[in-house]
């Protein structure tokens, strides 16, 4: 089957799909981007994806290419037409095509393109599967919260961990504090059995997934803390895993090689796995979606 495309008003063949190359998001990296997960055919967290698309666009001051209602058509359109149950759709909005100057240019309309991948259904044993991960320098611009296209430092650190035989590398700040991966978000579980992900802020992305964990965790009446936590404080911990849209729940079992507790996925770990997955099934994603920094 071909693989189906959207690109400004037009569905196309995935391997025909262009932008011109003077698109800003080619040529400056000016434009935000949104991955949406579908499960079982069901759109997961529409509305937060929604909602902080409109956080990036209005921090760029990059105009809406068209209205939310009919974003969410062509969304639904490009499933469809790719046969996406379980799977993601990539959506990609730049500030538009205009001759090559570092202002904003007039009179342009923003650039839209989406497009269709399917996976296979989301699988809690391969998530409950153990991985390592590493720790990096943040190089990233203090914008954290902004989805945007410009991942250089992300893709470097992706590609670091890769090397070093690590599923994620987690970005570590000036003050020795874990931010967040280079694509998901982190989180620990103390010796004293406190669940921590770092607070919303400037540095880090406010992940959907993330949102849907904490919302998991506070319907379910699991204690848990929005806060920096340190390198040290996450090799001393009792279990970790990361969130993120690609990643669902993830456990980590390593950090920079050393053991994460006793070497095997914990058992808060397992149960806000199970609490993910029922949440999103039933809710089909976070609730609360109002604030990104």
């Amino acid at each position: 089957m071909t693989r189906i495309a959207y690109v400004n008003g037009r569905y196309v063949p995935h391997h025909e799909a262009a932008v011109h190359i003077e698109d800003r998001g080619y040529q400056f990296a000016d434009g935000v981007y949104e991955v949406f997960f579908l499960h079982h055919g069901r759109l997961i967290g529409e509305q937060g994806h929604m909602d902080r698309l409109e956080h990036s666009l209005k921090e760029l001051r990059i105009a809406w290419p068209m209205s939310r209602r009919a974003i969410g058509v062509v969304i639904r359109e490009i499933a469809r037409r790719n046969r996406v149950r379980d799977g993601f759709i990539y959506l990609q909005i730049s500030r538009g095509v205009a001759r090559r100057d570092h202002q904003f240019p007039k009179d342009v309309d923003s650039s839209l393109v989406l497009t269709g991948r399917r996976m296979p259904p989301l699988n809690k044993e391969e998530l409950r599967q153990g991985v390592g991960v590493i720790t990096i320098p943040d190089i990233r611009w203090k914008r954290h919260d902004i989805k945007s296209v410009s991942l250089l430092p992300n893709i470097l650190g992706k590609q670091q961990a890769h090397e070093a035989g690590a599923y994620e590398a987690w970005m570590v700040n000036d003050q020795g504090m874990v931010t967040e991966g280079t694509l998901s978000n982190a989180w620990i579980v103390t010796q004293d059995g406190e669940l921590v992900t770092h607070n919303v802020s400037h540095a880090i992305l406010n992940g959907i997934t993330r949102l849907t964990v904490l919302e998991a965790a506070a319907e379910a009446g699991i204690q848990f803390s929005e806060r920096p936590f340190s390198v040290a404080e996450a090799l001393a911990a009792k279990e970790a895993f990361v969130t993120s849209s690609t990643s669902h729940l993830k456990a980590v079992t390593s950090i920079d090689g050393q053991t994460v507790g006793n070497g095997h996925v914990g058992e808060l770990t397992t149960r806000m796995l199970d609490l993910y997955v029922d949440f999103i099934e039933n809710h089909g994603g976070p609730q609360n979606t109002s604030s990104w920094n």
